[in-house]
């Protein structure tokens, strides 16, 4: 014995809309006769036409009723009473910030072919990785510029990243603390992983950076920080892209001493329960960053969860709709009761 409950019982009054629909369907069959057999005979209607006959045209009306009715009752979601079913709740997109130093030591060149450019071909390869997942960058120097709100369109944010300078932020300097926070800002609510990369080279020039950090353990957003060229520091050489002729970069007439503040990046990590990454001015082991840091948590929030449902039902009344719809379309594609004269 079939023991379904409705949920959505509200949607049963649908059933005097459809009831309406077929009569009205029924009256204009009838009229339409009607109105032939004013001008023709029996017999020249059916000489002269190729119409259903009357049985055969209710009995398509009633499949078509039949249909009509298995989707209001499908509409109102009868479950089985006393049966659960065991799924998979939907995969949880992660949400990872991608904070990029373009300050005017990111030009140096130890890193072939200099900071910058090998930055954003890391954060390419890494965001290639990240399928199916939002993603977003800011462009921080002496402030934190959002140029790519978190997306789950990769491409859109390629052909941002492609674009990022050192002109970006606009202002000198490395202010850490102030791109965590502008970071912060830009995650979405909602279940799911949140993730900084914080890429720079800098020596931290923002007093309030560990209190940023706290604000993102706080919030539940961790932070993995990879960190470009020395910590003993080292002199900038840039190259003029007309010319090719190499320079040291000078303020008030002394060399500019580019210096990691690698303790500083070290503690934000900790702080978050993150990860630093030392890369110095060697290439980046991408595959370990992935492995050990970034794909663990992006994971955690993917991993589908599961759930235990009432058992559904609707589907065999979608089912009965459609078998009663494509019965009717049979019906009425049949041959009707035209006879050669």
């Amino acid at each position: 014995m079939i023991d379904w409950h409705p949920v959505d019982v509200e949607h049963v009054h649908l059933v005097w809309a459809v009831l309406l629909l077929v009569g009205l369907l029924v009256v204009l069959e009838l009229r339409a006769r009607g109105a032939m057999a004013e001008f023709l005979s029996p017999i020249m209607q059916r000489r002269l036409t190729a119409r259903a006959s009357f049985d055969r045209t209710l009995l398509k009306l009633g499949l078509v009723l039949l249909s009509l009715l298995c989707g209001v009752g499908a509409l109102m979601r009868p479950q089985a009473r006393g049966i659960t079913e065991t799924v998979a709740a939907s995969q949880t997109s992660a949400d990872v910030m991608f904070l990029l130093d373009v300050s005017r030591s990111m030009l140096a060149e130890d890193a072939a072919p200099n900071r910058l450019a090998r930055a954003k071909a890391e954060i390419n390869q890494l965001v290639s990785r990240l399928d199916g997942h939002r993603v977003g960058l800011i462009a921080f120097a002496g402030r934190a510029v959002p140029v790519c709100p978190l997306t789950p369109d990769h491409a859109y944010f390629d052909t941002v990243l492609s674009s990022v300078d050192t002109r970006s932020a606009g202002r000198g300097g490395s202010r850490v603390g102030d791109a965590i926070k502008t970071a912060l800002r830009g995650f979405l609510a909602g279940p799911g992983a949140k993730l900084i990369v914080l890429i720079t080279d800098g020596d931290d020039q923002d007093p309030y950076t560990e209190e940023a950090a706290k604000s993102a353990r706080d919030a539940g957003v961790k932070i993995v920080a990879v960190g470009l060229g020395s910590e003993t520091g080292s002199q900038i050489t840039l190259t003029d892209p007309q010319s090719g002729a190499k320079t040291v970069l000078m303020h008030d007439g002394k060399p500019v001493i580019s210096k990691l503040d690698g303790a500083m990046l070290r503690k934000i990590a900790l702080v978050t329960e993150g990860a630093y990454v030392p890369a110095g001015t060697s290439a980046v082991d991408l595959d370990a960053i992935m492995e050990s840091h970034v794909q663990p948590i992006v994971r955690a929030a993917a991993d589908a969860t599961v759930r235990v449902i009432p058992a559904e039902r609707y589907e065999w009344l979608v089912l009965g709709a459609i078998v009663f719809l494509l019965a009717a379309l049979w019906v009425g594609a049949g041959a009707g009761d035209r006879r050669a004269t």
